[in-house]
């Protein structure tokens, strides 16, 4: 995690937060050279801004920083989060107002046993944890990814909604081959299939099956989101804060797939509660998320840096309702954990 602490000079302080998964083995971006960029490029251009001119303030960063999206996501949740907490109102006030209190959240079963992965998908229905599921496959020969996934779904029944995410594994081939045994064995969604380069091999994907194709690591800016959305490359766009380079350009992601009729899903980059609670804002507020969010993040924690965890219950997280994003830093467990 990279966390970010930015003081106005009404002594206002926001908070947010930049989160990558694998060190750079995921995106370009990585906690070091997100500290360097932060520290070395992005500091000068925000000393001396009104802080309460977000969208200038953002619109000065994409003049002079090319990408570094993550980065650029954290600094205007912290700027977001301020502002809240100035006018003494959730973020989600800022964006509009929330439209929904509870936001679904579902889990990704990961041990790669059939059985066991079964009994945790039982365990967390009984407990009322989550109630979809996702599996990460594409590693494996497809045969046995095939067979695990549909072993896990015949034994959950229909009424419990299984997806897969490839992490752009297949190739368009044998793509086409599995999808069509995913669909037969009645699996919900497919992530991501294929390259993220290959947008007219996802159209092809997409109008070949009735099973809906979710986009992910392909639709990582607005540019993108048109694209897909001009191809019919997509069913379903996976929304990320980190990737599109903050809350706002969510929304204008999600004004894209309202007009083209594609559905939407509430994404993480495994944030902690800082960057979760700043995606539950955003999402929050959208008039469609067909297909829940996977806004798990805090719970693959064994310990945490916020003072007040967000709160899950009956499958969903509820959505903090305190000024800002809601989440306050408990600047002791900061200290304890920041690298030396």
């Amino acid at each position: 995690m990279v966390i970010i602490r930015l003081f106005c000079s009404d002594d206002v302080e926001g908070i947010g937060e930049a989160t990558t998964i694998g060190g750079i083995s995921y995106a370009d971006e990585y906690p070091e050279g997100m500290k360097l960029a932060i520290d070395t490029y992005f500091t000068p251009l925000l000393i001396g801004q009104d802080p309460t001119n977000i969208n200038g303030i953002m619109k000065i960063l994409d003049n002079h920083i090319c990408g570094n999206n993550f980065a650029k996501s954290a600094i205007e949740t912290a700027l977001l989060d301020a502002q809240g907490k100035r006018l003494a109102v959730p973020v989600y006030e800022l964006l509009g107002g929330a439209i929904s209190e509870t936001l679904p959240v579902l889990w990704t079963l990961a041990s790669g046993d059939t059985a066991k992965d079964i009994a945790e998908a039982k365990n967390c229905i009984s407990q009322k944890k989550y109630n979809v599921f996702k599996l990460k496959i594409g590693r494996k020969n497809p045969k046995e990814d095939i067979e695990h996934v549909a072993a896990i779904k015949k034994e959950l029944g229909a009424d419990i909604k299984v997806t897969v995410d490839v992490n752009q594994a297949w190739s368009e081939h044998i793509a086409k081959q599995a999808i069509q045994k995913l669909q037969d064995a009645g699996i919900d969604l497919i992530e991501q299939p294929i390259a993220k380069s290959n947008f007219e091999g996802l159209s092809r994907l997409t109008s070949c099956f009735q099973v809906p194709i979710m986009a992910d690591e392909s639709v990582a800016t607005i540019q993108d989101a048109f694209k897909l959305a001009k191809m019919h490359a997509a069913n379903v766009f996976a929304l990320k804060i980190a990737k599109s380079g903050g809350l706002s350009n969510i929304v204008r992601q999600a004004a894209i797939a309202q007009g083209a009729g594609i559905s939407l899903y509430g994404g993480t980059m495994l944030e902690g509660s800082v960057g979760t609670a700043a995606s539950a804002h955003v999402f929050a507020t959208l008039p469609t998320l067909d297909w829940g969010t996977e806004l798990f993040g805090p719970h693959l924690l064994t310990d945490d840096i916020v003072k007040k965890p967000i709160n899950y219950k009956n499958f969903g997280l509820i959505l903090p309702r305190n000024p800002g994003i809601g989440v306050e830093l408990d600047l002791n467990q900061v200290e304890k954990y920041k690298r030396k």
